[in-house]
Protein backbone atom coordinates (compact mmCIF):
# COMPACT_ATOMS: atom_id res chain seq x y z
CA UNK A 1 0.00 0.00 0.00
CA UNK A 2 1.62 3.60 -0.88
CA UNK A 3 2.39 6.00 1.60
CA UNK A 4 -0.60 8.46 2.74
CA UNK A 5 0.60 11.83 1.90
CA UNK A 6 0.20 14.14 4.90
CA UNK A 7 -3.05 15.78 3.85
CA UNK A 8 -4.75 11.89 3.75
CA UNK A 9 -3.13 11.55 7.17
CA UNK A 10 -4.54 14.29 8.54
CA UNK A 11 -8.15 13.86 6.91
CA UNK A 12 -7.99 10.05 8.52
CA UNK A 13 -6.82 11.10 11.91
CA UNK A 14 -9.26 13.43 12.08
CA UNK A 15 -12.31 10.66 11.16
CA UNK A 16 -11.21 8.67 13.45
CA UNK A 17 -10.94 10.93 16.45
CA UNK A 18 -14.22 12.53 15.86
CA UNK A 19 -15.68 9.11 15.77
CA UNK A 20 -14.11 8.37 19.06
CA UNK A 21 -14.92 10.98 20.57
CA UNK A 22 -18.36 11.50 19.50
CA UNK A 23 -18.82 8.14 20.74
CA UNK A 24 -18.07 9.52 24.30
CA UNK A 25 -19.76 12.87 24.22
CA UNK A 26 -23.26 11.17 22.76
CA UNK A 27 -23.00 8.18 25.30
CA UNK A 28 -22.23 10.83 28.28
CA UNK A 29 -25.28 12.76 27.52
CA UNK A 30 -27.62 9.74 27.25
CA UNK A 31 -26.26 8.66 31.09
CA UNK A 32 -26.10 12.28 32.26
CA UNK A 33 -30.22 11.72 31.39
CA UNK A 34 -30.94 9.30 34.55
CA UNK A 35 -29.20 11.94 36.79
CA UNK A 36 -31.92 11.90 39.58
CA UNK A 37 -33.95 9.08 37.96
CA UNK A 38 -31.82 6.51 38.94
CA UNK A 39 -33.26 3.23 40.56
CA UNK A 40 -31.49 4.02 43.94
CA UNK A 41 -29.50 6.93 44.81
CA UNK A 42 -25.88 5.06 44.87
CA UNK A 43 -27.14 4.25 40.88
CA UNK A 44 -27.77 7.30 40.66
CA UNK A 45 -24.29 8.79 41.19
CA UNK A 46 -22.38 6.05 39.28
CA UNK A 47 -24.53 6.37 36.15
CA UNK A 48 -23.53 10.38 36.72
CA UNK A 49 -19.86 9.86 37.34
CA UNK A 50 -19.59 7.42 34.36
CA UNK A 51 -21.45 10.51 32.44
CA UNK A 52 -19.26 12.40 33.63
CA UNK A 53 -15.95 9.83 32.33
CA UNK A 54 -17.61 9.95 28.63
CA UNK A 55 -17.37 13.77 28.93
CA UNK A 56 -14.04 14.37 29.61
CA UNK A 57 -12.87 11.80 27.43
CA UNK A 58 -14.99 13.35 24.73
CA UNK A 59 -12.89 16.84 25.01
CA UNK A 60 -9.41 15.38 25.13
CA UNK A 61 -10.84 13.18 21.84
CA UNK A 62 -12.53 16.34 20.55
CA UNK A 63 -9.92 19.00 21.33
CA UNK A 64 -7.48 16.76 19.22
CA UNK A 65 -9.71 16.37 16.52
CA UNK A 66 -10.03 20.39 16.16
CA UNK A 67 -5.68 20.75 16.40
CA UNK A 68 -5.72 18.14 13.99
CA UNK A 69 -7.78 19.73 11.67
CA UNK A 70 -5.87 22.95 11.78
CA UNK A 71 -9.07 25.67 11.03
CA UNK A 72 -9.41 26.97 14.50
CA UNK A 73 -12.59 24.58 16.03
CA UNK A 74 -12.11 23.87 19.63
CA UNK A 75 -14.02 21.34 21.15
CA UNK A 76 -16.98 23.15 21.94
CA UNK A 77 -17.22 23.92 18.29
CA UNK A 78 -17.09 20.41 17.53
CA UNK A 79 -19.53 19.59 20.12
CA UNK A 80 -21.84 21.76 19.41
CA UNK A 81 -21.60 22.94 16.11
CA UNK A 82 -22.68 20.18 14.16
CA UNK A 83 -25.60 18.84 12.58
CA UNK A 84 -26.67 15.04 13.45
CA UNK A 85 -24.93 14.08 9.57
CA UNK A 86 -21.57 15.00 10.65
CA UNK A 87 -21.76 13.10 13.89
CA UNK A 88 -20.01 9.92 13.64
CA UNK A 89 -20.73 8.03 16.87
CA UNK A 90 -21.79 4.34 16.61
CA UNK A 91 -25.80 4.17 16.32
CA UNK A 92 -25.40 1.93 19.66
CA UNK A 93 -24.54 5.00 21.89
CA UNK A 94 -27.74 7.09 20.53
CA UNK A 95 -30.04 4.51 21.59
CA UNK A 96 -32.95 5.80 24.03
CA UNK A 97 -32.34 4.66 27.51
CA UNK A 98 -35.84 2.74 27.94
CA UNK A 99 -35.24 1.20 31.27
CA UNK A 100 -32.81 0.46 33.42
CA UNK A 101 -32.24 -3.46 32.44
CA UNK A 102 -31.99 -1.63 28.31
CA UNK A 103 -29.02 0.93 29.59
CA UNK A 104 -27.07 -1.62 31.55
CA UNK A 105 -27.53 -3.68 28.07
CA UNK A 106 -26.49 -1.21 26.08
CA UNK A 107 -23.61 -0.45 28.81
CA UNK A 108 -22.05 -4.03 28.68
CA UNK A 109 -22.65 -3.77 24.62
CA UNK A 110 -20.78 -0.84 24.13
CA UNK A 111 -17.70 -0.95 27.27
CA UNK A 112 -16.69 -4.22 26.57
CA UNK A 113 -15.95 -2.72 22.86
CA UNK A 114 -14.47 0.32 24.28
CA UNK A 115 -12.06 -1.93 26.25
CA UNK A 116 -11.06 -3.81 23.93
CA UNK A 117 -10.67 -0.80 21.73
CA UNK A 118 -9.13 1.16 23.99
CA UNK A 119 -6.39 -1.50 25.39
CA UNK A 120 -5.40 -1.66 21.92
CA UNK A 121 -4.96 2.01 21.00
CA UNK A 122 -2.72 2.40 24.38
CA UNK A 123 0.29 0.91 22.02
CA UNK A 124 -0.95 3.77 19.29
CA UNK A 125 2.20 5.20 17.05
CA UNK A 126 0.40 8.49 17.79
CA UNK A 127 1.57 9.36 20.92
CA UNK A 128 -1.31 11.63 21.79
CA UNK A 129 -3.93 8.98 20.94
CA UNK A 130 -1.82 6.68 22.90
CA UNK A 131 -1.48 8.87 25.97
CA UNK A 132 -5.36 10.15 25.87
CA UNK A 133 -6.19 5.88 25.65
CA UNK A 134 -3.81 5.10 28.25
CA UNK A 135 -6.23 7.33 30.81
CA UNK A 136 -9.57 6.33 28.75
CA UNK A 137 -8.52 2.87 29.69
CA UNK A 138 -8.58 2.97 33.25
CA UNK A 139 -11.82 4.86 33.00
CA UNK A 140 -13.24 2.27 30.94
CA UNK A 141 -12.18 -0.72 33.23
CA UNK A 142 -14.45 0.70 36.17
CA UNK A 143 -17.14 1.06 33.53
CA UNK A 144 -16.86 -2.42 32.59
CA UNK A 145 -17.28 -4.42 35.72
CA UNK A 146 -19.82 -1.72 36.82
CA UNK A 147 -22.11 -3.00 33.82
CA UNK A 148 -21.05 -6.69 34.31
CA UNK A 149 -21.80 -6.80 37.75
CA UNK A 150 -25.37 -5.38 37.10
CA UNK A 151 -25.91 -7.51 34.05
CA UNK A 152 -25.46 -10.61 36.78
CA UNK A 153 -27.14 -8.92 39.46
CA UNK A 154 -30.38 -8.35 36.89
CA UNK A 155 -30.11 -11.61 34.48
CA UNK A 156 -29.55 -14.26 37.66
CA UNK A 157 -32.67 -11.81 39.81
CA UNK A 158 -35.97 -12.05 39.74
CA UNK A 159 -37.79 -13.61 36.60
CA UNK A 160 -38.74 -9.79 36.23
CA UNK A 161 -35.42 -8.77 35.89
CA UNK A 162 -34.71 -11.29 33.81
CA UNK A 163 -36.93 -10.53 31.05
CA UNK A 164 -36.64 -7.09 31.25
CA UNK A 165 -32.19 -6.62 30.36
CA UNK A 166 -33.17 -9.57 28.43
CA UNK A 167 -35.26 -7.79 26.04
CA UNK A 168 -32.88 -4.85 26.05
CA UNK A 169 -30.52 -6.98 24.69
CA UNK A 170 -32.59 -8.41 22.15
CA UNK A 171 -33.62 -5.05 21.01
CA UNK A 172 -29.87 -3.95 21.00
CA UNK A 173 -28.52 -6.61 18.69
CA UNK A 174 -28.95 -5.24 15.88
CA UNK A 175 -27.38 -2.10 16.22
CA UNK A 176 -23.57 -3.76 17.65
CA UNK A 177 -22.88 -4.55 13.94
CA UNK A 178 -21.92 -0.97 13.68
CA UNK A 179 -19.38 -0.56 16.13
CA UNK A 180 -17.08 -3.02 13.81
CA UNK A 181 -17.92 -0.84 10.45
CA UNK A 182 -14.15 0.19 9.09
CA UNK A 183 -14.02 2.90 6.26
CA UNK A 184 -11.20 3.93 4.32
CA UNK A 185 -9.48 5.58 6.90
CA UNK A 186 -9.79 2.73 9.22
CA UNK A 187 -7.22 1.34 6.90
CA UNK A 188 -4.86 3.94 5.89
CA UNK A 189 -4.02 4.43 9.97
CA UNK A 190 -4.36 0.61 10.71
CA UNK A 191 -1.10 0.52 8.10
CA UNK A 192 0.31 2.90 9.96
CA UNK A 193 -0.25 1.71 13.40
CA UNK A 194 -2.51 4.44 15.02
CA UNK A 195 -5.86 2.65 15.76
CA UNK A 196 -6.01 -1.38 15.57
CA UNK A 197 -7.95 -3.13 12.80
CA UNK A 198 -11.65 -2.52 14.75
CA UNK A 199 -13.18 -5.43 12.59
CA UNK A 200 -10.57 -8.30 13.67
CA UNK A 201 -12.04 -7.42 17.81
CA UNK A 202 -15.84 -8.45 16.88
CA UNK A 203 -14.93 -12.23 17.26
CA UNK A 204 -13.35 -11.36 21.07
CA UNK A 205 -16.14 -8.60 21.41
CA UNK A 206 -18.88 -11.68 20.93
CA UNK A 207 -16.89 -14.17 23.15
CA UNK A 208 -16.59 -11.66 26.08
CA UNK A 209 -20.44 -11.18 25.80
CA UNK A 210 -21.65 -14.34 25.21
CA UNK A 211 -19.45 -15.39 28.49
CA UNK A 212 -20.96 -12.82 30.57
CA UNK A 213 -24.64 -13.42 29.60
CA UNK A 214 -23.87 -16.95 30.11
CA UNK A 215 -23.28 -16.39 33.53
CA UNK A 216 -26.36 -14.01 34.02
CA UNK A 217 -28.53 -16.99 32.58
CA UNK A 218 -29.21 -14.74 29.79
CA UNK A 219 -29.05 -15.77 25.88
CA UNK A 220 -27.23 -14.11 22.72
CA UNK A 221 -29.12 -13.20 20.47
CA UNK A 222 -28.98 -14.96 17.10
CA UNK A 223 -29.84 -12.43 14.73
CA UNK A 224 -27.77 -11.48 11.66
CA UNK A 225 -28.97 -8.55 9.98
CA UNK A 226 -27.58 -5.36 11.32
CA UNK A 227 -28.03 -1.50 10.69
CA UNK A 228 -25.34 0.14 9.71
CA UNK A 229 -24.43 4.05 8.56
CA UNK A 230 -22.95 5.66 11.40
CA UNK A 231 -19.81 6.21 9.54
CA UNK A 232 -21.03 7.43 7.02
CA UNK A 233 -23.36 10.21 9.24
CA UNK A 234 -26.62 8.19 8.78
CA UNK A 235 -28.35 8.01 12.22
CA UNK A 236 -31.75 7.27 14.00
CA UNK A 237 -33.87 9.86 14.10
CA UNK A 238 -33.15 9.88 18.05
CA UNK A 239 -29.61 11.31 17.49
CA UNK A 240 -31.11 14.85 16.10
CA UNK A 241 -33.71 14.42 19.09
CA UNK A 242 -30.60 14.65 21.67
CA UNK A 243 -28.67 17.06 19.85
CA UNK A 244 -31.47 19.40 19.88
CA UNK A 245 -31.49 18.88 23.78
CA UNK A 246 -27.78 19.17 24.22
CA UNK A 247 -26.95 22.02 21.58
CA UNK A 248 -29.98 24.38 22.46
CA UNK A 249 -27.99 26.38 24.91
CA UNK A 250 -25.38 27.26 22.23
CA UNK A 251 -27.27 27.47 19.56
CA UNK A 252 -29.89 30.02 21.35
CA UNK A 253 -26.60 31.85 22.59
CA UNK A 254 -23.97 31.69 19.83
CA UNK A 255 -20.57 32.65 21.61
CA UNK A 256 -21.65 33.13 25.02
CA UNK A 257 -19.47 32.62 27.34
CA UNK A 258 -19.27 32.59 30.82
Amino acid sequence: MPAMSETSHTKALFEILLRLGDNSLVLGHRLSEWCSKGPILEEDLALANISLDCIGQARLLLTYAGETEGKGRSEDDLAYGRLSADYRNALLVEMPNGDFGVTIARQLYYTVFADLLYSALRQSTDAQLAGIAAKAHKEIQYHLRHCTEWTLRLGDGTEESNRRIQKGFDELWAYTGDLFATTEADTQLVQAGIIPDVAALQAAWKTQIENILSQATLTLPQGTWMQKGSRQGIHTEHLSYLLGEMQSLTRAYPGASW
